[in-house]
């Protein structure tokens, strides 16, 4: 497995993940949305984003990936970083990519000098919180369906 941070010249390398990654969370499959979306995010330096790529038949494959944002602090004249989206295929879980694109995502926001990465899961996510606390991230807050992590990095 190698974890790679794409740029605009390889966005359609994660579409068809975020696609399916949209279509797990109720959306409806629309490859061109999901094209758009992810080439606007990068245009515009919006978003940073990390594809696993795994070994297929020789071939490497992408696997997994996780989106960032960015959180600007103006108290603390910082940039804190969101993990708005991590996937990973179906054919792939299982397989500790999940886990090294956490890893990626908070060595992503060390080397930014950021005081931390912050995600939100639902309650009944059982297996993602797990897979988060495993690697660090510590639980904050709930509201009245998502419970918020943080790592310090």
């Amino acid at each position: 497995m190698q974890i790679k941070r794409i740029t605009l010249a390889d966005y359609q390398q994660v579409t068809t993940l975020f696609d399916r990654y949209r279509t797990f969370y109720k959306q409806p499959s629309d490859i061109g949305l999901a094209e758009n979306f992810i080439k606007e995010r990068l245009e515009n330096n919006e978003s940073v984003i990390f594809v696993a790529f795994a070994d297929k038949n020789g071939e490497a494959v992408p696997a997994g990936f996780t989106q960032l944002y960015p959180l600007i602090s103006s108290v603390r004249a910082q940039k804190n970083w969101l993990l708005n989206d991590l996937y990973v295929d179906a054919a792939y879980r299982k397989q500790g990519i999940g886990e090294a694109l956490l890893k990626a995502a908070a060595d992503f926001g060390r080397s930014q000098n950021a005081k931390y990465v912050k995600l939100e899961t639902a309650m009944d996510n059982y297996t993602a919180q797990r897979l988060y606390e495993s690697t660090g991230f510590k639980k904050q807050e709930a509201d009245n369906a998502f419970f918020t992590y943080r790592i310090d990095v």
